[in-house]
């Protein structure tokens, strides 16, 4: 692993990845509908939005789409940015989470989305995840 300012960089044979949205600034729509697969590979679904915190300048999650079949019966997740790679070369995420913790995840219907600005409930996700709240990260990849 390489330290690059607040960014972690892996060089792989083919591909770089990077905590965070990438190489350069990128217009957040531009990541919705990438797919997402896990570090063994699997399919965990697309990037339906990247959700900000309007008050810090964070990016504070992003939410994906997971079991959905031609739009219907799919669950939605927010997972914390922080848990995020992309991986550059193959245009996608990863998200080091294995199939069943997903789906045992607390997650939302497309149509009743949780107040995501609740402290407590945006705790409980960061900590499912294993991952420090944004808030709590003054030299976040978001931060401006």
């Amino acid at each position: 692993m390489i330290e690059r300012g607040e960014q972690q960089v892996m060089q792989r044979e083919t591909a770089t990845f990077r905590r965070g949205p990438g190489p350069s600034v990128v217009q957040a729509a531009s990541l919705e509908d990438q797919k997402v697969v896990n570090a063994a590979g699997e399919d965990l679904g697309t990037i339906e939005a990247i959700m900000l915190d309007v008050a810090s300048g964070k990016i504070a999650y992003a939410v994906l789409s997971f079991g959905d079949v031609l739009g219907i019966g799919g669950k939605f997740f927010a997972i914390p940015w922080s848990a995020l790679t992309h991986d550059d070369v193959e245009e996608r995420f990863v998200f080091d989470v294995s199939k069943e913790r997903l789906e045992s995840a607390p997650g939302f219907d497309k149509h009743h989305w949780p107040e995501m600005a609740d402290e407590t409930w945006a705790s409980g996700v960061h900590a499912y995840y294993s991952e420090p709240p944004y808030w709590d990260d003054p030299l976040s990849a978001s931060s401006g």
